[in-house]
């Protein structure tokens, strides 16, 4: 993936940060994400490329973040959770003050869109499967996320199986994702889920030099 792509994004469109530690080894991932550069209303950031030392550029990913109204997370699922550096991302570049909590209204009324995929079936996301719970019960971190900044959590796009999916599958499901994406904010789905108030943070929990 490129390190980033396009300049700054109109205001209803989307800005994608891609994590895959390995993403030249990637079937779905990688074509994501070249699905993703070829939507002209979207702007491509590939942490692992642009920040191989993991120092992030906060003001330039809060800059990018300002400018879009779909924020989207493309990543795989590794240990039912984010590779570490989306987790860094997300530690650095949504401060209190800026993103939530007192006077941090950036991210009011954006919309936040998890793409992820799995290297287990569907299947073993059930409580008789080796993952022993349905895949929404990963989902309340990224939920709390973006209800905590304001940010209404769209329905996921998931697929599951990564590893053992076949051409034909990927590129179906790169298909719809560039579909979803390219037709961004006309989704009739849209209408039905409610925005997010920002949720309150007290003060006293946020302590100066915590």
């Amino acid at each position: 993936m490129d390190e980033s792509t396009a300049a700054t994004p109109n205001p209803s469109s989307a800005y994608v940060l891609a994590a895959h530690p390995n993403a030249r080894e990637s079937r779905v991932n990688r074509r994501l994400g070249k699905t993703a550069r070829d939507t002209p209303s979207a702007m491509v950031t590939d942490l692992y490329a642009a920040y191989p030392d993991y120092d992030i550029d906060v003001a330039a990913e809060q800059a990018r973040v300002e400018a879009a109204q779909l924020i989207v997370l493309l990543h795989p699922i590794q240990w039912y959770s984010m590779p570490p550096l989306m987790k860094l991302w997300l530690d650095e570049v949504l401060t209190y003050g800026w993103a939530y909590g007192h006077r941090g209204s950036a991210l009011q009324g954006k919309d936040l869109w998890l793409v992820a995929s799995t290297g287990g079936a569907e299947a073993s996301y059930h409580p008789q499967g080796y993952n022993r719970y349905f895949f929404d019960a990963f989902l309340p971190p990224y939920e709390q996320t973006a209800a905590l900044c304001g940010m209404r959590f769209l329905p996921p796009l998931v697929l599951h199986g990564a590893n053992a999916a076949s051409e034909a599958a990927i590129e179906e499901h790169a298909a719809m994702f560039g579909d979803r994406l390219a037709s961004y904010p006309d989704w009739p789905e849209l209408d039905a889920i409610e925005q997010c108030p920002a949720c309150v943070v007290p003060t006293l929990d946020r302590p100066q030099g915590q």
